[in-house]
């Protein structure tokens, strides 16, 4: 794992798979992983945060779509090229494609293992670019 990640946002309604994330990215190395239950938490978080290395997002939040959400962060001038990986447990073709016209980077259908998390995750920072100094 890049020394030079720090910080991911993680929103994710379900605290089981919030948990579980987190101690992936944790394992990855990440230092600071925000696990948030809802878009509107994120939209809040993201007002006063710090811009993340990275966003994992889920599309099914109990107030504001993924998908909403993932173009708010596109179109927002201090995140717009943050990556963001869609982890879903809607796997149909038509979810893949507009979570792609929002705008994200990647996306992981639900189940997989931490294996595929962790490769898919550092596929798509290596694809994106995503290393910058501290």
């Amino acid at each position: 794992m890049e020394s030079d990640l720090h910080t991911v946002l993680l929103v994710e309604d379900a605290p089981f798979f919030r948990k579980m994330l987190g101690d992936y990215l944790r394992d990855m190395g990440f230092k600071e992983v925000v696990e948030l239950p809802s878009g509107r938490a994120a939209l809040k978080h993201m007002e006063t945060a710090a811009r993340p290395d990275l966003v994992c997002l889920d599309l099914t939040l109990p107030d504001i779509s993924g998908y909403d959400l993932c173009e708010h962060i596109r179109r927002s001038a201090t995140m717009a090229d943050v990556p963001v990986l869609v982890v879903s447990a809607r796997d149909l073709p038509e979810d893949k494609a507009h979570a792609e016209e929002a705008g994200a980077n990647g996306y992981l259908g639900k189940p997989f293992t931490q294996e595929e998390f962790t490769r898919r995750v550092q596929s798509l920072l290596k694809s994106t670019g995503a290393r910058r100094a501290p």
